[in-house]
């Protein structure tokens, strides 16, 4: 496929901002995925798209995350596998139906990934704190409708993780960030698999993206405090809450 440097230009520059977004806040799928449909791409291949320029920007960070997993690292076995395989799922159904089903989906995806990124914080706050045991099977649950949610679309994948890790037990941030960090990684590997192999990525500015990705992911962690995420998740709340509203108005 060629490469569209009018594309380009600005679609790295989203990746940039995407990145720094992920590292301080979450939500930066809504960045580039919002910027590509604007350039004209249609939504299939921008989302595709947006996903693997994401990924491969991740992939040097994510080595980081094992670190902080503690107690948390016996989880793996069990939520690995149904995050590849939700993944894989949630993929294969957004290339199976195509296009106009998922532009006919996009609306509401956004709305509910918006409101969610929005209450997340409210809801990881209902949690027991005397609760310290996570409960596996409701965990387990919640993480194969978030991998499916994520194979399809993967907005917000990463705050309805720690949102579903916060209510089944998961009190220590830095575990479940590190949890979080490395299933976000399996779900978004096995989502860029099934579209490497089935689905419409445009590889090359995919990969210009990801570098672009890993670079905002770089300064995002250099520059994160407290009051930085605030302001992000807000400004992530806006930009998914536009898109919505016009996606919604495209659809009429």
């Amino acid at each position: 496929m060629d490469f569209d440097v009018a594309i380009a230009a600005p679609a790295v520059a989203a990746a940039l901002m995407a990145g720094a977004v992920n590292a301080i806040a979450g939500g930066g799928t809504f960045v580039t995925f919002g910027v590509l449909v604007a350039l004209g791409v249609p939504a299939l291949e921008a989302n595709a798209t947006s996903t693997a320029a994401l990924w491969l920007g991740f992939v040097g960070s994510t080595w980081g995350y094992r670190r902080h997993l503690g107690p948390a690292r016996a989880l793996l076995p069990a939520l690995g596998p149904v995050s590849v395989a939700g993944a894989a799922l949630g993929a294969w159904l957004l290339v199976r139906l195509g296009d106009d089903a998922f532009q006919r989906a996009v609306p509401w995806l956004l709305a509910t990934a918006t409101v969610l990124f929005a209450v997340a914080p409210r809801l990881q706050g209902l949690r027991d704190p005397a609760d310290r045991a996570p409960r596996v099977a409701p965990l387990i649950g919640a993480q194969v409708v978030i991998a499916v949610y994520g194979g399809y679309f993967g907005g917000g994948i990463g705050i309805l993780m720690l949102t579903a890790f916060a209510l089944c037990g998961i009190g220590d941030l830095l575990a479940a960030n590190g949890l979080k960090g490395l299933l976000a990684f399996a779900i978004n590997a096995a989502a860029v698999a099934v579209f490497g192999a089935i689905g419409p990525v445009r590889w090359p500015l995919a990969l210009t993206m990801a570098i672009a990705a890993a670079l905002g992911g770089w300064l995002g962690a250099h520059v994160a405090t407290r009051s930085t995420a605030v302001a992000v998740r807000w400004f992530v709340v806006a930009t998914g809450a536009l898109l919505t509203v016009a996606f919604f108005c495209k659809g009429r």
